[in-house]
Parts: C-alpha cells; sequence; structure tokens
C-alpha cells in the first residue's frame, strides 16, 4: 500500500499576501529616499556651476585694485566680465547674480517643483589678516535644508 504523497504546487495565498505587503513597505520607505537623493544629485549641476563662479570672483577680487567683487546682474555678464561660460547649466536660471558684497545668488529651475525657483546663494567672507576668501552657503537661501549643500 504505497502512498503517493500529493506535492505542494504554487503559494497560499497568506504567503503572497506577506511578501506583496514586505514590498509595499520597502516602497514606501525607498521611494522618497530615491527622490530626495535624486534632487541632491542634480542640485550638484547649481553647486558645482556657483563654485566656479566663486573661483572666477575670488581671482578678480584679488585682482582688482582697490579689491572689490565684480556686480552682475545675469550669466551673460558673469561670462563677459569673468570668463565664465554658464550656458550649458540649464538647472540655473538666467537670473544669476553677484554683488558687490561678495554674494552669488542663483535661482534654480528645471530639477524639481521642490527646488524650482527657489535661490541658492554663496557669500564671501574676507578674512581682515591675509585676505584670504572663505565661501560659505548662505543661510538667506530658500532652499530647503535637505537640499542644501554641506559646509
Amino acid at each position: 500500500m504505497l502512498r503517493k504523497m500529493k506535492a505542494q504546487k504554487g503559494f497560499t495565498l497568506i504567503e503572497l499576501l506577506i511578501v506583496i505587503a514586505i514590498i509595499g513597505i520597502l516602497a514606501a520607505i525607498a521611494i522618497p529616499m530615491y527622490k530626495t537623493q535624486t534632487i541632491k544629485a542634480k542640485m550638484t549641476e547649481v553647486t558645482n556651476g556657483m563654485s566656479n563662479v566663486a573661483s572666477a570672483a575670488a581671482a578678480y577680487y584679488q585682482e582688482v585694485s582697490p579689491a572689490a567683487f565684480p556686480a552682475c546682474a545675469s550669466k551673460a555678464e558673469i561670462r563677459d566680465s569673468l570668463g565664465v561660460a554658464m550656458g550649458a547649466l540649464s538647472r540655473i536660471a538666467d537670473g544669476m547674480t553677484i554683488t558687490a558684497a561678495g554674494l552669488i545668488t542663483a535661482t534654480i529651475q528645471g530639477i524639481d517643483a521642490a527646488v524650482d525657483t527657489r535661490t541658492l546663494v554663496l557669500s564671501a567672507s574676507i578674512n581682515a589678516t591675509d585676505s584670504s576668501i572663505y565661501w560659505d552657503w548662505s543661510n538667506t537661501s530658500t532652499v530647503p535644508a535637505a537640499y542644501l549643500p554641506k559646509r
């Protein structure tokens, strides 16, 4: 009397529901984190462009007498006065400015609704002893703190 064991084929409904619940929990955690990291990655184009402008503005400050930052009201003026080509930077609006006080302000565009039309400000501090320039991401930026570059 040999009995044939009936082998289980497939998964039970409970097993499938548990797998779906686990995938749902992982997705609920991963998707917002992925979106934040994607925005931060796109923000690097803005911060790198502003860093290039800051280097050129610092060189201008050191070369002119009396020492002063250039006053530029657009990307075209920055290109013409400092020689920094910014035409390929699509994530910075044309209204990027440099003030005589050493504030570089960029309006963000084309990244995400969380940061679009917000401004990122890079400010210069001059050391009184040796006239070295320290650049810092300003607190006057309107970009949410989660997307600001590290200091």
